[in-house]
C-alpha cells in the first residue's frame, strides 16, 4: 500500500514538472504592443491545460458593434448573439481572410436579430464554430460592424491584453510552436519554434502591419 501510495505521488510530482510557462509579447511593424492579437501554442507532446478554453461564448451587438470585439474559443463551442440594440441586426459570419463574406466561402452562417423591444431583453440567436480558424462577423444591415472568433483547436490559446503580452501557463515541456493571429494581418506571420521547461519562457512576435484603431 505504501509502495502505491508512494507511486502515485512520484507521478503527480512529474506531471507538474513536465509543464512550464511562456509569455509572448506581441509588437505591430513600428515595434508597438499590439492588443486583442490571438497567440495560439502548439507543443508537440500533448497535455492538458490549467484553464479549457470556452465552449460557450456571449456575442453582444451594441451601439452596432460586436461585444466582445474578438472572442477566443475551442472547436465546436456553441455562441449566442444577443441583440441589445433597438434595430434589427442580420449578422453573418465567414471565414476571416481576404475573401470576406465572398459568396464561394464555406463554413459561415446568418442570423437575424429583431431590435430590442424597449423595457424587454435583447433578441437572441445561436450558431456553433464548428471549424478551427479565425471567423469574421459582420452585419448585412450595418456595413461597419466587425467583430472576429478566433476558433481554436489548440487549448493554449489566449489574447494579448494592452500591454501586448499573452501569458499562457502549464504547457507541455518538450518543443512548441507559436502562432500569432490578427484581424488586420491578412498575411500570416511565420510561426516560432521554442522549447518549454519548468524554467519560465519568453517570446516576441511582429506582425507586419499596423493594426487599424478599434471604434469606440
Amino acid at each position: 500500500m505504501k509502495k502505491t501510495v508512494i507511486s502515485l505521488a512520484l507521478a503527480a510530482l512529474a506531471g507538474w514538472a513536465s509543464a512550464g510557462n511562456l509569455q509572448v509579447l506581441v509588437l505591430d511593424k513600428d515595434g508597438k504592443p499590439v492588443q486583442d492579437a490571438v497567440v495560439v501554442v502548439v507543443p508537440a507532446n500533448q497535455g492538458a491545460p490549467k484553464v479549457a478554453l470556452p465552449t460557450q461564448v456571449t456575442i453582444n451587438q451594441e451601439k452596432m458593434r460586436f461585444i466582445p470585439a474578438v472572442s477566443v474559443v475551442a472547436v465546436g463551442t456553441k455562441a449566442l448573439f444577443v441583440n441589445n440594440d433597438p434595430w434589427e441586426h442580420h449578422v453573418r459570419a465567414s471565414a476571416a481572410g481576404f475573401a470576406q463574406f465572398n459568396a464561394a466561402s464555406s463554413g459561415g452562417f446568418e442570423l437575424r436579430l429583431d431590435g430590442k423591444p424597449e423595457g424587454k431583453p435583447g433578441k437572441t440567436a445561436d450558431a456553433v464554430f464548428e471549424k478551427a480558424g479565425p471567423v469574421l462577423l459582420g452585419c448585412h444591415i450595418h456595413g461597419s460592424m466587425r467583430g472576429h472568433v478566433y476558433v481554436s483547436d489548440s487549448p493554449w490559446a489566449v489574447l494579448t491584453g494592452a500591454d501586448g503580452i499573452a501569458n499562457l501557463e502549464q504547457i507541455p515541456d518538450g518543443a512548441a510552436q507559436i502562432k500569432v493571429w490578427q484581424a488586420d494581418q491578412l498575411l500570416d506571420i511565420p510561426p516560432q519554434s521554442v522549447t518549454v521547461s519548468a524554467t519560465p519562457g519568453k517570446a516576441t512576435m511582429q506582425l507586419t502591419v499596423t493594426p487599424r484603431r478599434r471604434r469606440i
